[in-house]
């Protein structure tokens, strides 16, 4: 169809056109429409459906996560018993008060029973006490062979509690011994009074 034939169109009465200008018509109202219904109807739509599709990648991944726990529930139940059982063996590794005098007598045999001379066995007067234990530094020198110093030394790892050597100083003495000074210290769970003070403080 020419340029010439469209002009000559009546378009006060369309229905007597031919076939090719009434199929244009309708492909420019479907499109029109097309557009019309994009911009006023379907844009918000689409947009939401991106919106939705995203929200269920999101869920799609929780799902996972979760089914993943869900599936690894008893490991994790084994996991959390292991570490209440490791959990109370350390705590049993820390003396109440009432096993402290018991614990410094043993530190104590622990030098005698190696041979070493006391010169110094000072308890700190106050413990510094903490949310989780409460420790008590107490200075000691000891005269002594090496080896009975290193095995003094190797006998408190060995105690059943908590005892570490700090601040150690070893400087020769008579007689070919050693004079070792060091600050032992020891640890105990903190009790309610404890607590209790610490807040006061």
């Amino acid at each position: 169809m020419t340029l010439d034939e469209l002009k000559k169109l009546n378009f006060k009465d369309p229905g007597s056109w031919p076939w090719a200008p009434k199929l244009m018509l309708l492909g420019a109202i479907l499109f029109a429409l097309m557009v019309m219904g994009f911009f006023l109807d379907w844009k918000g739509q689409w947009s939401d459906l991106d919106n939705a599709k995203k929200e269920e990648d999101t869920l799609k991944e929780t799902f996972l996560a979760k089914k993943k726990d869900a599936v690894n529930l008893d490991f994790y139940k084994r996991q959390l018993q292991d570490i209440e059982k490791s959990f109370g063996a350390l705590l049993r590794q820390l003396p109440n008060r009432s096993e402290m005098e018991a614990l410094l007598v043993d530190i104590n045999q622990a030098g005698l029973g190696r041979g070493l001379q006391f010169d110094l066995f000072k308890p700190a007067p106050q413990e510094d006490i903490t949310e989780f234990y409460a420790e008590l530094p107490i200075s000691i020198k000891v005269t002594g062979s090496y080896h009975d110093i290193g095995a003094f030394a190797s006998d408190l790892a060995q105690l059943p509690r908590i005892v570490t050597l700090d601040s150690i100083s070893i400087a020769p003495g008579k007689e070919g011994l050693l004079t070792m000074d060091a600050i032992v210290r020891t640890y105990r769970y903190p009790d309610a009074a404890d607590l209790g003070k610490k807040g006061k403080k």
